[in-house]
């Protein structure tokens, strides 16, 4: 297992964790958007939008990659916003599939849809970034 690494950089506020890309890191990184939420003063319905988002990206990436390591970025922006990103080594754009009505899986970008006020992913030559943002209450701590 792969030490968690972190990073505060930046005046809005940005953090990162590095996890292994297993199934089990759903779950730390649901703990780090929760913990990087509560340190910034934000309310835990925020919390609780952040953790779901998250562990949405995180499974796909454990899924449909074959990704060694993943890195969680949560940042604060100047909008007021929180953006939350999902790194992999795959290239492959992330696509919102239709699920049947009893399957058991396909429906996280669905729900990253419906949860987040925008997402989409940004390609590199290392492979992609997919993020999603939610909008912090205005006058929330900063």
């Amino acid at each position: 297992m792969t030490a968690e690494r972190t990073v505060v950089t930046g005046a809005s506020g940005c953090i990162k964790v590095e996890l292994p890309c297993v199934p089990e890191s759903a779950g730390r990184a649901r703990a780090f958007i929760s913990g990087v939420l509560a340190g910034w003063g934000l309310e835990s319905d925020l919390a609780d939008l952040g953790e779901a988002i998250v562990s949405e990206l995180v499974t796909n990436s454990v899924d449909h990659t074959e990704t060694r390591l993943t890195e969680i970025v949560v940042e604060r922006r100047l909008d007021s916003s929180i953006r939350i990103g999902v790194s992999d080594g795959s290239q492959a754009a992330p696509c919102v599939e239709k699920a049947t009505d009893d399957a058991e899986s396909g429906r996280g970008l669905y729900l990253v849809d419906a949860l987040s006020s925008r997402w989409g992913y940004d390609l590199y030559g290392w492979g992609k970034v997919t993020w999603a943002e939610i909008k912090a209450p205005a006058g929330a701590s900063r």
